[in-house]
């Protein structure tokens, strides 16, 4: 016998795989596999059971290309919503895996209020695959900045977990200290489109680190919900004024009526 020899399954390769085994049989016995919505019991982690499932409204083909917002019939490639035509965005293009309701929005609450950060991997998982390939043409990954007082009460920043789970799966540059909330605004929710865009107005700035990072490259921007781009198209305008090519804006959900 070889005097280094051992046997097959004592290969490191081998131990290592036994090991995460283990490990995961563990967690299953401390935290069985449960729905995402009503925490039935189900045989793997991140899913949803049928009825859950059924309140989820995945925003599919078709979509206007710019905005993503789905049309009730396929017009042929290249059509544009109203929206689109009437009110260009400054960013490039919007994605989102979701109307904001049902399983969504469960999701989006539970991550931003409940501390459910478990969730943030999972929902960067459906939000890569809405991406419509904008992730794999990126160069790197940015969030919508919090205020640091406002970081500081709530503990962490519900959209930069989102993009550091996605960065994570794609294999892209999440840049973390790229954006900074230089002004402290007030909660969005409530306030009339208007009042949302001055709200935000100059609230953002790239910082002095982020600007070698941003110039001259495609970006995603992430956040948890678009509801009327006031906040994404502030924060575009700052990566744009810094020297950003393109910018992808990534959401989970999006609030929506029915598809025009």
């Amino acid at each position: 016998m070889p005097p280094n020899w051992a046997p097959p399954w004592a290969a490191p390769g081998h131990v290592a795989g036994f090991a995460r085994r283990v490990a995961q049989a563990a967690i299953d016995l401390l935290f069985p596999p449960a729905c995402l919505g009503c925490g039935r019991q189900m045989g793997v982690h991140g899913g949803a059971c049928a009825a859950c499932w059924g309140r989820l409204r995945l925003i599919e083909r078709p979509f206007c290309p710019i905005y993503g917002t789905p049309f009730a019939l396929d017009l042929g490639p290249g059509i544009l919503s109203p929206e689109a035509i009437a009110y260009p965005p400054v960013f490039d293009r919007l994605r989102s895996v979701a109307h904001h309701d049902g399983l969504a929005r469960q999701l989006v609450h539970g991550l931003k209020y409940r501390d459910r950060t478990d969730l943030a991997p999972v929902m960067a998982e459906w939000m890569l695959r809405a991406s419509d390939g904008e992730v794999a043409r990126a160069e790197a990954i940015v969030a919508v900045p919090l205020h640091a007082l406002r970081l500081a009460s709530r503990r962490f920043n519900q959209s930069a977990e989102l993009a550091r789970a996605v960065a994570r799966l794609s294999g892209k540059p999440f840049l973390a200290d790229a954006l900074r909330r230089s002004r402290r605004t007030r909660r969005q929710v409530g306030l009339g489109q208007r009042q949302r865009v001055e709200n935000v107005r100059g609230a953002f700035t790239v910082t002095q680190e982020g600007r070698a990072e941003i110039f001259g490259r495609r970006l995603v921007l992430i956040d948890d919900v678009y509801t009327t781009g006031a906040t994404v198209s502030a924060v575009t305008r700052a990566l744009k004024k810094a020297g950003a090519t393109e910018v992808t804006v990534l959401t989970f959900a999006r609030a929506l009526g029915d598809p025009i």
